[in-house]
């Protein structure tokens, strides 16, 4: 009788154990799984809304002129913004833009709060490029040295060597400027250098080129000009951002971006934003 009581016991617990892992297993597979369709559900999600004429959401930052701001009738526009909606056109979708900050932009992606990023965004560090894949580039710049009209001394970068360059100590044109020998006249930013420049207290100023294109293109009675250019790989090139993964979503962005630059029409953008054609290297 001990005996048997002893089996019965054992078995009710070997039986409880097994019912316990029964019950257990299925529910931390089922939230992987989960987790798992989630992710392939949102990667195909995308390329299904494409397919389909749906929407396509794009975080941009809405303050950053001239490549994403609100005009004076509080129209979301920009460089950035119309190359994207000019994109969708060419896919068939329609687009919803999410302001979101410059600081969040990249998270907001990662949450999947959006489903691409428009804000000239140019993945040069290895972290980002391992994370987020970059559709054909819709504009290019570099460094550039913006001067008087009138001075004629700027035939070479090695010609910098002793000029008085009007820079922030802490900016990557600050070190290109030491780079090239030039003496640094501290500045804030890029309107203190300016104005610098203009006074003739600095012989020049570097800058990118994208933002001198920008000053140019609102001041032209300003009397200065762009005197040299970084070569070309030396130029970063910047277009839509997304999660890694939608290959085919970068294939179809890809093309309408190769159609748009056959039509021109990255090129008129970049006259009307720029004065001056960015969207080729």
């Amino acid at each position: 009788m001990k005996y048997k009581a002893l089996r019965n016991i054992t078995a009710m617990a070997t039986g409880a154990i097994l019912l316990a892992a029964c019950n257990q297993s299925p529910s931390t597979n089922s939230a992987q799984d989960t987790e798992a369709a989630k992710t392939s559900k949102s990667d195909s999600d995308l390329l299904t809304r494409i397919n389909n004429g749906g929407t396509i959401n794009v975080g941009t930052e809405g303050t950053y002129p001239p490549y994403t701001y609100h005009d004076e009738q509080n129209k979301l526009t920009g460089y950035d913004v119309e190359v994207t909606r000019a994109v969708a056109d060419k896919l068939g979708v329609k687009v919803d833009f999410k302001e979101t900050q410059w600081d969040a932009m990249l998270a907001g992606l990662d949450a999947k709060r959006f489903d691409m990023v428009a804000n000239q965004v140019s993945l040069t560090t290895p972290e980002r490029q391992a994370k987020y894949d970059k559709a054909e580039a819709y504009s290019w710049s570099g460094a550039v040295v913006l001067a008087p009209k009138s001075d004629s001394r700027f035939n070479s970068w090695e010609s910098l060597k002793g000029l008085k360059s009007a820079q922030s100590l802490s900016s990557n044109y600050g070190e290109l400027a030491q780079k090239y020998q030039a003496e640094v006249v501290p500045v804030d930013g890029m309107a203190q250098a300016v104005e610098l420049v203009k006074q003739g207290r600095a012989d020049f100023t570097l800058n990118d080129n994208l933002a001198v294109l920008d000053y140019l293109n609102k001041f032209p009675n300003s009397d200065l000009e762009i005197k040299l250019k970084a070569p070309k790989e030396e130029m970063t090139g910047s277009g839509l951002v997304l999660l890694k993964g939608n290959d085919e979503v970068v294939a179809k962005l890809n093309q309408a971006m190769k159609e748009l630059q056959e039509d021109g029409t990255l090129t008129k953008l970049s006259q009307q934003f720029f004065g001056e054609d960015i969207s080729k290297q």
